[in-house]
């Protein structure tokens, strides 16, 4: 798994997680509903480390544990 399908997986399992859906998480984030759709849809691989620091504001947790995942263990380098 690259780095960029991780962070895909782990915004989508934190959702679920949180009970949230992507309007919910852009308000709570601040961050544009169609910015979230495009890094979950894949148009966007490369989110921006301050846009997954807003979703983390989002989500009510923090850096490390967003990237507190098993997902982003052993990633292949592509």
């Amino acid at each position: 798994m690259n780095l960029s399908t991780a962070v895909r997986e782990r915004i989508v399992d934190l959702c679920k997680e949180k009970n949230m859906n992507v309007n919910q998480l852009a308000i709570r984030s601040g961050i544009n509903p169609s910015t979230i759709r495009s890094i979950i849809k894949s148009r966007c691989n490369t989110p921006t480390t301050q846009t997954i620091y807003y979703l983390c504001i989002g989500f009510d947790i923090t850096l490390s544990e967003f990237y507190n995942s098993n997902l982003f263990e052993n990633l292949d380098d592509d």
